[in-house]
């Protein structure tokens, strides 16, 4: 269910009162995460943001179309995490492919080829570039077009369950959408485009190129762009005031900057809703690959259940809830080159997955609506016996609900599909958990409240389908979701190819969308990941 925007002026409660909270201070560590997914510099987003903002003053721009511009600046990477699979799979790092990309003129070919010979497999040697960029040329139109509907689908729907307006929305499904009708996937032109949309996309490309390129250069870009990619009266307003403007933009922090500049009457939620948010931040974080949807809720509801066995109050239950919904926020800052690797992950990739804990509470802490669940949230890889990451706490330093949240996630890991192994059966599951209790690194209290848990979720009846979906249609769902084609479905499931296309038609026409993200999205709003 979408959030609705309850919307009070700027006398309203404070987010710390927990009677109602300020959706900008929320969205803004969501900000943060889609910077590091893309692997930019903290804060590009809020910089994005700031600037657009600053542009809509001075082109006229005031109530709710400058609040959608505010709020599409902000987050319009919420749909980044929806193609990385594919990405990865044609270039092998999808934080690579996107990064190398951010910000280029995509209409002119030159520049493209060049960008890709220079920078794709940049970290990967030599034999490492000539495959990403053979991947590139093998895969380029499908690539884009593929990641166009993914990240337009994907963010619009995550938009729509934030609360957010229809014209963020609308601005979200023109991501890719350029001033000359060469984009995709609409071809819209000129006024076609939301002015959120053109403001927003140019202040994307402007903060881009200010990461690695002087001021002159950026106004050159800017110049050589107008009318091309960009709306020219965007551009020209940009041009009248760019040092003052770019100035703003440049501070070592523009956190506060950045709330500050949010136009009047400000959002606001209930407190209550705040499950809605912080389920949809798990979506986005889960959405990153296949091997993972689903698996923040999963987690979050196994260690509520379990925390409430222990005889934790609701106030406990809703905190462990949360934190297992955000647990996993820091995942988008690995590329899925690690991630998706059916091989042994290297030292050097080791420590990469051993700080996503430390980048998810860190991405809470920034939001005072999210810090009380930043440091639960980033304790689930912490072990008893101090072997565990990122701080490595002793069993001393670890409260009840973190020693829980980390059996939630380990026995929930354990019985989810990898690259590199199948989903173990609950009780192989059960088996290697009370090993990890013998070998003093979980806690034998709160594994048995997880296995209990868990086994009281196993005799649960199915519900119906929504959508109208078969039980079929479900099992189709659940192979197309992690990335399986047509021929590996029809092998799994001892039926026809056609019979599976013929499935995925029925199952995309039923619920209304076009793309796997967008399909994975359905699935994990409905629980549908797990049998």
């Amino acid at each position: 269910m979408a959030l609705r925007h309850e919307v009070a002026e700027s006398t309203a409660p404070s987010p710390q009162s927990h009677a109602s909270l300020r959706l900008a201070e929320i969205l803004a560590a969501l900000s943060l995460a889609t910077d590091l997914a893309n692997a930019f510099p903290i804060e590009k987003a809020l910089r994005n943001c700031l600037l657009a903002v600053q542009l809509g003053h001075r082109l006229g721009i005031n109530g709710q179309a400058l609040s959608d511009v505010y709020y599409f600046s902000l987050l319009r990477s919420i749909g980044c995490t929806s193609y990385a699979y594919e990405e990865a799979l044609a270039v092998g790092d999808d934080q690579n492919f996107r990064n190398t990309f951010a910000g280029l003129d995509s209409a002119n070919r030159t520049d493209v080829l060049r960008r890709a010979l220079s920078r794709l497999g940049e970290q990967a040697g030599p034999v490492g570039r000539a495959r990403a960029f053979g991947g590139f040329l093998a895969h380029a139109p499908h690539l884009v077009e593929g990641m166009a509907a993914a990240n337009c689908e994907a963010g619009t729907r995550l938009a729509e369950r934030l609360g957010l307006s229809n014209g963020v929305r609308t601005a979200l499904a023109e991501l890719h959408e350029r001033w000359d009708g060469a984009g995709v996937p609409g071809h819209l032109a000129g006024q076609e485009l939301s002015i959120a949309a053109r403001i927003g996309v140019f202040c994307h490309d402007v903060t881009v190129h200010r990461t690695t390129a002087t001021r002159d250069e950026v106004r050159r870009m800017v110049r050589r762009r107008a009318g091309g990619e960009h709306d020219p009266e965007v551009a020209t307003a940009f041009l009248s005031a760019s040092d003052e403007l770019l100035s703003g933009i440049e501070a070592g922090s523009v956190w506060d900057a950045a709330l500050e500049a949010e136009p009047e009457p400000r959002p606001w939620i209930p407190a209550s809703r705040l499950d809605e948010v912080t389920r949809a931040f798990a979506d986005f974080a889960d959405l990153k690959s296949p091997y993972t949807l689903g698996h923040s809720t999963g987690v979050a509801d196994l260690a509520e259940s379990a925390i409430k066995r222990l005889g934790g109050t609701d106030s406990e239950g809703a905190s462990i809830r949360r934190a297992g919904q955000l647990h996993d926020l820091g995942r988008v800052s690995v590329s899925n080159a690690v991630w998706d690797r059916r091989a042994a992950l290297s030292a050097a990739d080791w420590e990469r997955v051993r700080l996503h804990p430390y980048y998810s509470e860190r991405l809470l802490d920034r939001s005072p609506v999210l810090r009380p669940y930043a440091r639960l949230a980033g304790a689930h890889h912490e072990c008893l016996d101090g072997s565990g990451y990122h701080r490595g706490s002793p069993a001393a330093l670890l409260p009840r609900a973190a020693r829980v949240l980390a059996a939630a996630d380990a026995f929930h890991a354990m019985t989810e599909l990898r690259p590199y192994r199948a989903a173990l059966e609950a009780t192989v599951a059960k088996r290697q958990l009370q090993r990890e209790v013998s070998e003093g690194r979980l806690d034998e209290e709160a594994v048995g409240a997880v296995l209990a848990a868990a086994g009281q979720d196993a005799e649960l009846a199915r519900r119906e389908w929504p959508a109208q979906l078969t039980d079929r249609e479900v099992d189709v769902l659940r192979l197309v979701v992690i990335g399986r084609r047509n021929r590996e479905i029809a092998a799994q499931l001892f039926v026809s190819q056609e019979t599976v296309r013929t499935h995925v038609r029925h199952i995309y026409e039923k619920v209304g969308l076009s793309s796997r993200a967008g399909l994975a999205l359905f699935a994990m709003e409905h629980d549908l990941i797990r049998g």
